[in-house]
């Protein structure tokens, strides 16, 4: 009999205790259920700027893939940096399914530089206020996502706070992976 290897993920849930193991300045930014744009507008008392690093069809690794239950091999990424002054405070990497896409959806297609939160946690979707799976992830230089983002941003500061959330847009899966940059700390 062949037993399948499961797939061991550096990610902890947030509900089960994981957020204790992050020091207590990032434990506010790593829990926050609400949208991470407008916590993060309302700390520094602006718009932030959204600088777009790749808007475009990818594949998945294994880590990610899991959250489609393996299903999907290549999706829409977007990554970028959420920037305030021209200092980067956040580099985020959006997966979105191309079903995601479909319908009353598709304004998640003509983004641009505005935050995916603005189309996530607008007034009239109600389908993000579900508890939505959210995990959290000390990265080091040693494991594969710090690699993916460093490629993208190069000054990125070894290790750094991660968290990662599966939301759903109208039934939709959407999962987005925000990288939590030591300058966030200054606000």
């Amino acid at each position: 009999m062949t037993h399948r290897r499961r797939l061991r993920s550096f990610w902890n849930r947030v509900d089960s205790g994981g957020i204790h193991q992050a020091p207590r300045e990032w434990q506010s930014w790593l829990s926050d259920t609400g949208s991470l744009t407008q916590q993060i507008e309302r700390a520094i008392s602006k718009k932030l700027e959204v600088l777009v690093l790749n808007d475009g069809r990818q594949d998945l690794n294994s880590d990610e893939s899991r959250y489609f239950h393996f299903k999907i091999k290549r999706c829409r990424i977007r990554e970028v940096l959420l920037c305030a002054n021209g200092e980067a405070l956040v580099m985020a990497r959006s997966i979105i399914p191309t079903p995601s896409l479909s319908g009353s959806n598709q304004s998640v297609l003509r983004l641009g530089t505005k935050p995916l939160g603005a189309v996530l946690f607008a007034k009239s979707r109600t389908s993000t206020k579900k508890k939505a799976l959210r995990k959290i992830a000390f990265l080091k230089k040693r494991d594969c996502f710090w690699r993916i983002y460093q490629k993208k941003y190069p000054s990125l500061a070894t290790p750094v706070w991660s968290r990662r959330t599966l939301y759903k847009l109208k039934g939709h899966p959407l999962l987005v992976s925000e990288v939590f940059l030591p300058a966030l700390l200054n606000y």
